[in-house]
């Protein structure tokens, strides 16, 4: 998977591509409308980029405080940026990086 579009487009498919990292699959499953597949992929990684996908779930649950957390352990802030762009930059991030 090489650009944005290729993943959105992975999206009409029941399962996620296989050769996604965790933190896309968990970004795949999030745009799936499965919070908790996501959250599983995530939730037991150390790395921070993990921890920004974590953060980003809790965020997106409305769990504020778990969320800062996790965007603190990821080195980040939360953002004031919408959840979907947050999204967006997650996914291209993982994408391009």
């Amino acid at each position: 998977m090489k650009t944005f579009s290729e993943f959105k487009e992975s999206l009409e498919s029941s399962l996620p591509p296989g050769e996604l990292s965790p933190q896309l699959a968990s970004l795949w499953y999030d745009a799936k409308n499965n919070w908790q597949r996501a959250h599983g992929l995530v939730d037991h990684l150390d790395d921070q980029g993990a921890a920004w996908v974590h953060a980003y779930l809790h965020r997106k649950e409305g769990d504020s405080g778990n969320a800062d957390y996790w965007y603190r352990k990821a080195g980040k802030l939360r953002p004031v940026v919408s959840l979907a762009e947050e999204w967006k930059l997650l996914v291209e991030h993982f994408l391009y990086s």
